[in-house]
């Protein structure tokens, strides 16, 4: 495993490339936003957004895809900001929790509408089931509605601009074309928008699962597209991203942080809205040996807060722990409506291992601390 010696980023990461200096792909990207004129990219958000405000009032000007985090709350307050008349969407998470619902209230006292579209819990029980035991992704079907969702209420309401927040290519590296993309497309959401090898047609039929169940997360065709007319674009491809000026930003306007930092991480205000994250997360490390602590700590290397070394003392600390808790919740409390005991999750867990990246015995079984926390094998050096 090789890490890019600017960030602290493996190359074990999908799309992530290394180059002949050491630098990885996201880094590169990065250094490039210093050639952009932001001036000329905001006029052009501002162009976009007077070009589909609607005429005569008799309808909202976009849609704002929201989860009450302080990226869709960042994204609700520029759109106010300029001067738009947002309609925002939000597909309800997976295990919702206490501190998302207070953070989506806090949207709603901003003065907008919000659609708040529910999907069956019967039915995402079993998504969430089938998406961590066969691909590991407990939040497989919260990922797609991210998606569908917004896109399917476009169509309906005949609303032809979606505001979305980052194309994550920008922050976290990928192929080329896509991250220069500021137009969200179907090839966009087949490759980077979640599915990760599973798609909707494979479902049928699984756990009883019907055709007709799955309505939440089938993206629209393209001739409902066109026949609508609808267009997606990526707020951070006019506006300089990142996500901590966001969370001051947001925080302006009603948000609020966890209380310390959350579990798996090396911050307190993101991703909050959801009890099974740190189970997602997880699952991150065990098949690329990395997780949400390297994310961050590469992001705030990039943009000077942090050292390399720092970053490197904090993935130590947080990085890659077994998820016994997320925001407090326990993990037994968090598998037990997928009826998903704990020892069953550890098995789980070690299907999806890669051993190639973590100590084993020589019997070739994991070696685990008594709190089951994996050896990695390889880290960043200073």
């Amino acid at each position: 495993m090789r890490f890019c010696k600017r960030c602290v980023m493996p190359d074990s990461k999908p799309d992530l490339f290394i180059d002949k200096e050491g630098v990885c792909n996201a880094c590169r990207s990065f250094e490039s936003r210093k050639k952009i004129d932001w001036g000329k990219r905001r006029k052009e958000l501002v162009e976009i957004v007077e070009k589909f405000r609607s005429k005569d009032s008799g309808t909202w000007d976009c849609i704002v895809p929201v989860s009450g985090g302080k990226d869709s709350t960042y994204q609700v307050v520029r759109m106010l900001q300029l001067g738009m008349n947002p309609l925002c969407v939000t597909s309800t998470t997976c295990d919702f929790s206490d501190i998302g619902k207070k953070n989506l209230e806090n949207l709603k006292s901003l003065g907008v509408d919000l659609i708040e579209f529910s999907p069956s819990p019967v039915i995402r029980k079993k998504l969430n089931r089938i998406g961590l035991t066969q691909v590991g992704d407990i939040s497989w079907p919260e990922h797609v509605g991210i998606f569908t969702i917004p896109v399917q209420v476009a169509t309906r309401f005949k609303i032809p601009l979606i505001v979305w927040g980052e194309n994550s290519q920008h922050e976290y590296g990928g192929p080329a074309v896509d991250s220069k993309n500021s137009i969200l497309t179907r090839r966009w959401l087949e490759e980077f928008g979640g599915l990760i090898g599973l798609r909707v047609s494979d479902l049928v039929g699984l756990e009883g699962i019907e055709k007709r169940d799955l309505l939440p997360y089938v993206y629209p065709t393209d001739k409902e597209l066109q026949d609508a007319k609808i267009t997606g674009i990526f707020l951070g491809y006019y506006l300089p991203w990142d996500g901590y000026s966001n969370t001051l930003i947001s925080q302006g306007f009603g948000f609020h942080s966890y209380e310390t930092t959350i579990e798996g991480s090396m911050v307190n205000y993101e991703n909050l809205d959801n009890y099974q994250t740190g189970i997602h997360d997880y699952f991150k490390f065990l098949k690329f040996g990395f997780c949400r602590a390297s994310d961050l700590a590469s992001v705030h290397i990039r943009r000077g807060r942090i050292t390399r070394q720092d970053g490197i003392q904090l993935i130590k600390r947080h990085d890659g722990k077994f998820p016994w808790s997320y925001l407090g919740k326990s993990l037994e409390d968090i598998l037990e409506p997928l009826d998903i005991t704990i020892d069953e999750f550890i098995k789980l867990c070690d299907k999806f291992t890669n051993k190639k990246l973590f100590k084993t015995d020589a019997r070739g079984k994991l070696v685990k601390d008594k709190y089951q926390n994996l050896i990695k094998l390889y880290e960043p050096e200073p």
